[in-house]
């Protein structure tokens, strides 16, 4: 095997390339290399660790279910039905057709993020040492295939191998949350798995199937969604259902994250045009702002950290959404305004003890000018770590530099992954931790932090911050 066919994992990558800076960042790095991980929102199901049976094929765990993956591959020609992707279980032969094609196309990775996770988890977790390549994908594939026939690569192996502390899960309202459950009360499972609130389908009245959404809110709640009033208390109950289920956090992703209020007899004039369908688009977002301002509300009773992923133009691609569902791919960014958008909000709850508001955004723009400036004011307001296009080596480091000298490290959230592959999972997270290690090896550097500081903010971001912003 020639040098240049190895899977590559310097000792040193995502460091900076200065050797005195470098130095620094090494030091900072190790002291939090190998701390626990705490992941407070991502994709992967409960039942997968309540299940604990062992993954299919290699396509299955870590090509299909990653839009990071999939997504890029489509650009390059190959098609989603092609990946196997909404086709659930796939015959062996399929599975390995599927991996082929990605070792074929293993090029359009370069220079990505999503290049670092695959070469770390198929280096670190199944031992593989060739970069992939149409000439050894079926070695790779019956190389990790082996592995998963084994216990040591089960759901809760892995789970404990990657030093998971906590992972909270994102489920809709009507979730029973049995998975949840029988994690609890499994004694043999010793993690934490939480779920976490997420009612955008229930608050989008535009949308298709909304009426009938909101009715079987209803059931589960065992509280009439007729008028408005009965929305607003059945998502108060099932609220209080995840509460009891060890929730700790609402998670909220829409167009934009208006919150201007509706009086009490407009809501319900609109919820009843909604209700029959003849409310206009214009009506049904106003009515969804102020839900949000309600969700708001109810997380200063209830506790629930509220967390808003705004901005992205759902199903971009209408036949590929018709064809392979939601979540595969095709989510483009759209702008956002967060300062006019949330004052109604924050003039209401911003400073009130109960209430955590943890800000994403996947427009750059609004770092500096209005993200870490709120940050850097309200108690409340906790920036969110770069999120699904932003998490890259390159905008990880834009974003510390557009808000630290704003708001800090203290207001803002730690990591979060936002994984649907579970075992992308480590990886994402070591990245963090080198570009965190590297940002503060400069500001060492620079001699505008010490290095003892630099080494309890590193330890903090990855531990501490995520446990108390999201009350893990």
């Amino acid at each position: 095997m020639s040098a240049s066919a190895a899977l590559a994992r310097h000792p040193d990558r995502l460091l900076p390339a200065e050797p005195g800076v470098r130095a620094i960042a090494r030091r900072l790095y190790d002291s939090v290399r190998d701390l626990p991980i705490v992941s407070p929102h991502g994709h992967v199901a409960a039942r997968l660790l309540a299940d604990d049976e062992p993954f299919p094929d290699p396509a299955a765990l870590l090509v299909t279910p990653d839009h990071y993956v999939t997504r890029l591959l489509h650009a390059s020609g190959v098609t989603l039905g092609a990946l196997g992707v909404g086709r659930g279980p796939l015959p062996e032969e399929v599975a390995r057709t599927v991996w082929r094609r990605v070792c074929a196309h293993w090029q359009v990775f370069r220079g990505t993020p999503v290049r670092y996770w695959l070469e770390m988890e198929l280096g670190e977790i199944f031992g593989v040492e060739e970069r992939p390549s149409a000439g050894n994908a079926d070695a790779i594939y019956d190389q990790i295939a082996a592995c998963l026939a084994r216990d040591t690569h089960r759901p809760r192996a892995l789970f404990d191998r990657f030093g998971i502390e906590v992972l909270a899960t994102t489920d809709d309202p009507c979730d029973d949350l049995a998975a949840h459950a029988r994690l609890t009360a499994d004694p043999t499972f010793t993690g934490r798995v939480l779920p976490a609130f997420r009612p955008d389908r229930y608050l989008e009245a535009a949308r298709p199937g909304w009426a009938a959404a909101v009715a079987h809110l209803g059931e589960v709640a065992d509280t009439d969604t007729g008028g408005y009033g009965g929305w607003v208390r059945a998502m108060e109950r099932r609220r209080a259902h995840f509460v009891e289920h060890g929730a700790t956090s609402a998670d909220h992703s829409h167009d934009d994250v208006g919150t201007e209020p509706l009086a009490q007899a407009e809501a319900e004039r609109v919820y009843r045009a909604a209700l029959t369908g003849d409310a206009t688009p214009a009506e049904c977002a106003a009515l969804r702002r102020h839900m949000l301002l309600e969700m708001a509300r109810m997380s200063c009773d209830d506790g629930l950290v509220m967390m808003l992923h705004p901005a992205v133009r759902r199903g971009h691609h209408g036949p590929t959404l018709a064809t392979h569902g939601p979540d595969t791919g095709h989510d483009i960014p759209i702008r956002v305004e967060f300062t006019d958008a949330l004052r109604p909000l924050l003039e209401r709850f911003g400073t009130h003890p109960n209430l955590r508001l943890v800000l994403f955004t996947l427009d750059e723009t609004t770092y500096s000018r209005e993200l870490a400036p709120l940050a850097g004011f309200y108690p409340s307001v906790y920036l969110g770590a770069p999120w699904w296009f932003l998490d890259a080596p390159d905008a990880v480091l834009r974003f510390r530099a557009a808000v630290t000298e704003t708001a800090g490290f203290t207001r803002t959230a730690g990591f979060i992954d936002d994984a649907r592959g579970f075992c992308s999972i480590p990886a994402r997270h070591d990245m963090s931790r080198r570009l965190d290690s590297g940002f503060l090896g400069r500001l060492v550097a620079e001699h505008r932090l010490d290095e003892d500081e630099a080494r309890e903010i590193a330890a903090d971001l990855v531990t501490r911050q995520p446990r108390e912003v999201f009350n893990l």
